[in-house]
């Protein structure tokens, strides 16, 4: 198995709460993108909503990840005042949250 160079996936699993609506959800979605052209370290950034067949999503529907290129970034990303801000505007949209960081591996068949 091969580790990627430095890279770090940062996911954030979420579910909104109930009186949430869809226009507040796009506008959460629309500024956790704005935060890659505000914070160098975040190279990318991808969501979707759950749509598994089996059912085991733990009442999560959305799935956040983005992309940096080292554990410092993570750490410079998640102290960074434009995502302390945003966060904490974000969270307190949320019903359930779940933070993974993790380093991608490759296994060499």
């Amino acid at each position: 198995m091969e580790e990627a160079s430095g890279l770090v996936k940062h996911v954030l699993m979420a579910k909104f709460k109930d009186e949430i609506t869809q226009d507040q959800i796009d506008q959460l979605i629309k500024g956790y993108a704005n935060l890659v052209t505000l914070i160098q370290p975040m190279k990318s950034f991808h969501w979707g909503k759950d749509v598994s067949i089996e059912n085991l999503h733990l009442g999560f529907t959305h799935v956040f990840e983005s992309t940096f290129e080292s554990l410092e970034g993570v750490a410079e990303y998640v102290s960074h005042p434009a995502h302390v801000e945003f966060a904490n505007e974000f969270l307190t949209a949320l019903d359930k949250v779940l933070v993974i960081d993790y380093k991608p591996t490759t296994v060499n068949l």
